[in-house]
Formats: structure tokens, sequence, C-alpha cells
């Protein structure tokens, strides 16, 4: 799906008139279609291929860093920067067998090791710096393998919902099931924007980012919102 979607736009823009999404789920996570309540099956996905109704789809696009120069991607999903891109990065590497469970042990694997970071968000007019592990950035709610790590996002609201996980990692021994239910939110050591127009991710280390589960680069990055360039087949 991810590699689909860049490939539908170009400077932001469809490459045809009326460009339709259609998503036969066949990915590691699945994690897209849980947002639109799509089946994961081939012959019900492919019934959902038929007809006229659609959805808005917002998509966001990512400007980042990569051996020293920037690269620029887009996605319909998720993206982080910090220790969520370090979990795909390290799920990548395990057995497919595992399937989406892989995110699960790869979190824990990774965790343990993963030092904090001090960060500077700026997302429109509002900022945070301070200490962080992970940010969250969500057009759709869901990645990980079903966590609902982003409860408020709505993909065709032209708008990129941020979360700031501040620590300490402790709390992921009470979060991470609450996660699964989109519950973690409110909570004292998460800071939330919404992004309409610029967020800047700035760290003291390179943070590594993936987007819709493809490892991409680094931090220093900016991720945008691009309202509707295309429609989801629903």
């Amino acid at each position: 799906m991810h590699e689909v979607v860049n490939g539908m736009l170009e400077d932001g823009k469809p490459i045809v008139d009326d460009a339709v999404l259609g998503v036969v789920a066949a990915g590691s996570g699945s994690d897209f279609i849980r947002t639109f309540g799509l089946p994961g099956d081939v012959p019900r996905a492919c019934q959902h291929l038929v007809g006229d109704n659609t959805y808005p789809l917002d998509v966001g696009k990512i400007t980042y860093t990569s051996n020293g120069s920037s690269g620029t991607r887009l996605f319909a999903n998720v993206a982080e920067a910090g220790l969520g891109a370090a979990v795909v990065a390290r799920a990548e590497r395990m057995s497919p067998r595992l399937g989406q469970s892989k995110y699960f042990f790869g979190f824990w694997l990774t965790l343990p090791r993963f030092k904090m970071a001090t960060v500077t968000v700026r997302a429109d007019r509002r900022s945070y710096e301070g200490p962080a592990y992970l940010i969250v950035v969500g057009n759709a709610q869901y990645n990980g393998g079903g966590m609902k790590v982003s409860p408020r996002s709505y993909p065709g609201d032209g708008v990129l919902d941020v979360l700031v996980f501040k620590g300490p990692k402790s709390d992921s021994f009470t979060m991470i099931p609450k996660v699964y239910r989109g519950e973690h939110v409110p909570h004292d050591h998460v800071e939330e924007f919404r992004v309409k127009r610029e967020l800047v991710i700035e760290a003291d280390r390179p943070l590594p980012i993936e987007a819709d589960g493809e490892v991409l680069g680094t931090t220093p990055a900016t991720f945008e919102v691009i309202p509707h360039p295309i429609r989801l087949k629903l």
C-alpha cells in the first residue's frame, strides 16, 4: 500500500484524475484497513473493490534525512520517529512466520537498549522540548499489528495527529495493553498535537523514522498533510 500510494501521486497531486486506491491487504501488519473496517481475507476484500462507495483520503508527506541528504516519501497510515521505527527495523529481521506477533516481540526486544532522546517538536504554533522515546504521527489509527496507537485520527479530516511519548520507558508495561484498545490517551506522559500545516521533529541524535511499516531514514524531519489527493475504495 505504501509503494502504491507513492506511485499514485507526483508533487502532491494524483498522476491521473479521480484516482482511487483499492486495498487487498497482504502486509505483515495489515493495519491500514483496520481504521476503515475493511476485511483482511482476500475474497471479501475483493468484493469491496466493486461499487461506487469511496472515502476522501488524506496523505502525509515526510521530508527526512538519509546519508547526509534529504528524502521525501508519502504515507497514508502512521509514521513514527524513535522507538517505533527501531521496532519496525528489528521486526524486519525476524521470521515472517511470526506474522503480526513479530511487532510485539520486536518491541520488547528493542525497548531495553533504546535510549531516551531530547527532542524538539514544533506542530503549527505549538511546541514541545524535552525527553521522548517515541513520536507517533497518525493519519489513520492502527499500526504494529493491531495497536490502536492514534485513536483520534480520522484520515479525511485534513489533520495529522501527533503523540509524543515522554517516558519513562517503564510506562510501557502499563500502557501497551491500553494501546491495543486505544485507551492510552489522555495521559500525563503523552503530549498531543494536531497539525494542519507543518510538523518539525529534531533531536539530540538522529532518530530512526518509519512510515506505513517501511524504515526510511532519520530525523531531523518535517511532516505535512495533503488533504484528499486520492480516494479510498470502501
